[in-house]
């Protein structure tokens, strides 16, 4: 059966673990400081600061992101 409706408030906690993870898992590997990261890919050079501390980034935010990480592979 599928689910209507907005997505549960875990779906979306693990949504941001998720993409913590793979930001801090780039940033270990390219040796590159969260605030050059953050202003590079989203003109933001406290992004990565507030995502540790629970931010709730937009969607296209998190297409960026991810598409930032995707071509820096």
């Amino acid at each position: 059966m599928g689910r209507n409706g907005p997505p549960s408030r875990e779906t979306v906690e693990d949504g941001q673990v998720h993409l913590l993870r793979t930001v801090e898992k780039y940033l270990r590997e390219s040796d590159m400081a969260p605030t050059r990261f953050g202003r590079n890919v989203v003109g933001d050079p406290r992004f990565v600061f507030d995502l540790r501390r629970g931010r709730d980034p937009r969607p296209q935010t998190i297409e960026r992101v991810l598409a930032y990480l995707e071509g820096a592979r």
